[in-house]
């Protein structure tokens, strides 16, 4: 038999608690998955940002618009290949006035361009484009609000309260082809917006998006468009679309950096039970090991003995973990996220990578776990247990 079969049998001589340690890895593990795809899905768009985007805000506040007619100027900018503007509606459903998305009111004509990672039937695209009351939706806002094309919907906005409702026709529904693109966005036109609000609010844009010719130049592009507006009232700050992300990752960074501690100490924790666990195995087989001492078996024999029961352990509660993360979090935490905080975490799911690592980690774990208790088993001093056989 060979010493990691030893391993098992010696395991299998406590099923119970051995089982019920594996269980508790498999927990922890699982927790740790949910508390990194947290981290993940909040970062993600940074991680998928366009590197040819950069996109032009207020200087002041995200939530301070801009003049319209500053769309046209950087369009026209050297350097520029397409541009493109939205206005945060912060869309309401009045039949359900629980349910909050992202409604973005549009310039149609170049946004798609632009953003060419979303993905439209192209017969969809020119209905949408052809009919100012037209909309395109997420799919996974689709998909929640039950919603399919040709439906009528209004909405209301908590920022536009004039007119109080607009209605729409859904003309399709849009897919992604990459992860910086919320696909729980309500699209619809800059136009029927801005005809239809107090004549003192119009012509005003929540943020300008540009495609730029070279990635390369991001950097001295924004700064000539910053340049170009130091002179007006409204001056503005343009970055590429990965800073603009960690801009808004900035805000949440003390409550990413406690996430990340707490899942070190899910990882201590373990280590542990798995410590523990093994410890109390080795204590009561201290007979046992200075029997095989006795005929023959050296100290890296039950070294190797001890590191292997904590590599088994980890290994089966790292499985575990990890068939009980994926169909509960992408199946079913990871929807309810997606659906209702799409603004935020538009993509929720265990990633291949961090389930590798999950894993990983567990093994790893395991032989910590295991250090103290295979270095007392390797230093045993034979005469001393054999006095205890009997």
């Amino acid at each position: 038999m060979s010493l990691f079969g030893l391993a098992f049998r010696s395991l299998g001589a406590h099923w119970l608690r051995n089982a019920l340690t594996i269980l508790a890895v498999a927990i922890s593990i699982l927790a740790f998955l949910l508390l990194r795809t947290v981290t993940w899905a909040w970062s993600v768009g940074v991680e998928a940002a366009s590197s040819d985007r950069i996109a032009t805000r207020h200087k002041v506040t995200f939530v301070m618009t801009l003049p319209k007619k500053y769309f046209d100027e950087i369009q026209a900018h050297e350097g520029i290949a397409a541009s493109t503007f939205a206005v945060w509606t912060e869309g309401k459903y009045p039949a359900n006035e629980k349910e909050f998305f992202a409604a973005l009111s549009v310039y149609g004509k170049t946004f798609l361009d632009v953003y060419d990672e979303i993905k439209v039937d192209p017969a969809a695209k020119e209905a949408w484009l052809q009919d100012r009351k037209g909309a395109l939706v997420g799919t996974v806002l689709a998909n929640k609000m039950g919603w399919k094309v040709g439906d009528r919907v209004r909405l209301t906005s908590g920022i536009y309260p004039v007119p109080g409702e607009w209605e729409f026709e859904i003309k399709g529904t849009y897919d992604t082809t990459r992860k910086s693109v919320d696909r729980s966005m309500f699209l619809w036109h800059y136009d029927y917006l801005n005809d239809s609000i107090p004549a003192d609010r119009r012509d005003q844009v929540g943020w300008i998006v540009s495609r730029i010719s070279d990635s390369s130049q991001s950097a001295a592009i924004s700064k000539s468009i910053d340049q170009k507006f130091d002179i007006y009232d409204t001056q503005t700050i343009t970055m590429s679309e990965g800073d603009l992300q960690r801009s808004f990752l900035g805000m949440a960074g003390a409550l990413l950096d406690a996430i990340d501690i707490i899942s070190i100490v899910i990882l201590a924790i373990m280590m542990l039970l798995l410590g523990n666990t093994i410890a109390m195995g080795d204590r009561e087989r201290t007979n046992q090991y200075a029997v095989m001492r006795a005929i023959g078996f050296l100290p890296g024999h039950l070294l190797t003995v001890v590191f292997a029961e904590g590599v088994i352990v980890g290994a089966l509660g790292g499985a575990l973990g990890l068939c009980l993360a994926y169909p509960f979090i992408n199946l079913g935490v990871g929807r309810f996220v997606e659906e209702n905080m799409g603004a935020y975490f538009p993509y929720f799911r265990v990633t291949v990578e961090a389930g590798a690592v999950a894993l990983a980690l567990a093994i790893f774990v395991g032989v910590l776990a295991a250090a103290i208790p295979a270095r007392t088993a390797a230093r045993l001093n034979i005469v001393a247990a054999m006095r205890k056989v009997g």
